[in-house]
Parts: C-alpha cells; structure tokens; sequence
C-alpha cells in the first residue's frame, strides 16, 4: 500500500469546536525521552504534542510542511512518540504526508496517541517498536452551551470520527465496525498487536530506539497532568507551570494575555504542586 493511495483527512476545524487537553491516559504512558537511537539522514521528528500549545511549544502542521518541503520530494523517515494533540492539527500533518511525493517511513518509537496515530497512518510502512503503543479513541472536546449547542458539536464531531475510522480501516484492512467499536473503547494497540491487526509492516529492533531522560517540555506535560488530576484549575496550573519555564524572574505577562512568572498563584495550589511533584518522582 503506498501512502498516496490512503483517504484523504477532512480538512479545517468546525468552529464550534474548542481546544481540548490531552487525554491523561496518553500522558501517563508518554515517556517524553524515547527517540531514534540512530535518526536517518532525512527525518522529521513528531516528539511533542500535536499543535501548538499553551507554552508556543508543540508540532504544527505548518512546521512539518516546511520540512517536508526542505527535502524537496526525497524519501522521508517520520520518527513519532507523541502523546496527541489537536486532532484536526494531526488529521492536517497526515494529509501533508499522504500528498508528499517521497517514500514516506513511519516509526513509532514510544506512544502515537490520538492524534499522533493518525499522522501515523500516512506512511508507506510503519514500523512499531515492540514496547511502543498506538491510541485509537473518538475525537473529544471540552465545550460548554446549552442542549443546542452540545447537540450541534456532537452533529460537527461525527463526520471526523468517520473520516478517521476510515483511514484506520483503509490502512489495516479491519471493517469499518471493528474500527468503531476500538475508537468507542479507547483502545491501546502494543507493537506485536499493532502488526498482526495491520497497524504497523513490521517491528523495530531494540537497538533503533533510545531511551533518554525526558526532555523539561515533557516533565512540564506530566505535572500538568498530575496537577489536572488533583483538581487544580487550568488557569492555576498554567500560572504555576509558567512560573516554573520562565528563565526571567519578575517577568510581566506577555502581550497575548499569558501568565507571566509574577503572577499570584493561589498557596493552596503551590501546595499541590509539590504533592504533585512528590508523587511524579515515585
């Protein structure tokens, strides 16, 4: 199967629709220090969340089309261990891969959830390795309104649950149902699971992939999510974290509104943050 033989991703995002966390179980499972042990000459690497977050830190479609365009249509390694994202960012970068006139590889190093598995789709082969994990689920929002309102976003979400069971179908060859019903359940596909089901061509061998400590973006993501499960405010836990990367103490919040390191953050939530800390280092 060659990549440009895939179904095309629905393009755009309904406007309705806001910007979601990642799913904490992705977060949980996500070791941010897994890469290639040995990148190829031309690859890309797909080793953050999926669009552009709080912090201007993430992969974007715009990034990955300009280093898709740097390699001017030569062979292309994807290199993957992402946690997901913004699912119509990934369904985005997927179909940049799945236009590229080059040989697409895909390799799934650590996790490719949500959003990361769809970009995963786009490739001529898939290689997985064998302690990796893909995460097929729905695609899921936070939202607020009225009945009419959750009615309408429900309506605007089912169209790209659709699309992706499709491209998930397409790629493995499993009935649209089977698809379904492992989106519905949240599903984790390990690397052996991911080639008899038709996920990945092959598993990767030990000495390709690198297992190094979490990079600081990653370890922020963790204490976001271990701060998100102890109920802490988003608003609070992006104060906090700020504080936390700022490399200038006393700076003012940026133009754009964000938090800036002097803003006041609630006692009680600097407390759960070194809860949250202990329990990260256990």
């Amino acid at each position: 199967m060659t990549h440009k033989s895939l179904p095309a991703a629905p393009a755009g995002r309904p406007s309705a629709l806001s910007k979601r966390d990642l799913p904490a179980a992705a977060m949980d499972r996500w070791n941010g220090g897994i890469k290639a042990a040995k990148p190829d000459e031309n690859s890309i690497s797909i080793f953050d969340v999926i669009g552009a977050d709080y912090w201007g830190d993430g992969v974007t479609a715009s990034r990955i089309a300009g280093a898709l365009r740097s390699l001017d249509g030569a062979d292309v390694t994807v290199n993957v261990n992402s946690p997901g994202g913004d699912m119509f960012e990934g369904l985005a970068i997927y179909n940049l891969l799945r236009e590229y006139e080059g040989r697409v590889t895909v390799k799934v190093l650590g996790l490719a959830a949500s959003a990361a598995s769809i970009i995963a789709m786009a490739g001529d082969d898939i290689q997985i390795g064998r302690g990796a994990f893909l995460m097929i689920h729905n695609c899921w929002v936070y939202a607020m309104g009225n009945r009419h309102d959750l009615a309408q976003i429900a309506a605007e979400m089912e169209p790209f649950d659709k699309a992706m069971a499709d491209i998930y179908s397409h790629r493995t060859g499993l009935s649209m149902e089977d698809v379904a019903a492992m989106m519905d359940g949240e599903t984790y596909i390990g690397g052996s699971d991911a080639v008899d089901k038709g996920f990945a061509n092959r598993l990767l061998s030990a000495d390709e992939i690198s297992d190094d400590d979490d990079s600081p973006s990653a370890a922020l993501r963790k204490l976001d999510a271990l701060l998100a499960k102890t109920g802490t405010p988003r608003s609070e836990r992006r104060k906090l974290l700020n504080a936390l990367k700022s490399s200038k103490p006393g700076a003012a919040a940026d133009h754009d509104g964000t938090p800036g390191a002097t803003d006041e953050v609630n006692p009680e939530n600097i407390k759960q943050l070194e809860d949250a800390l202990a329990a990260f280092g256990k």
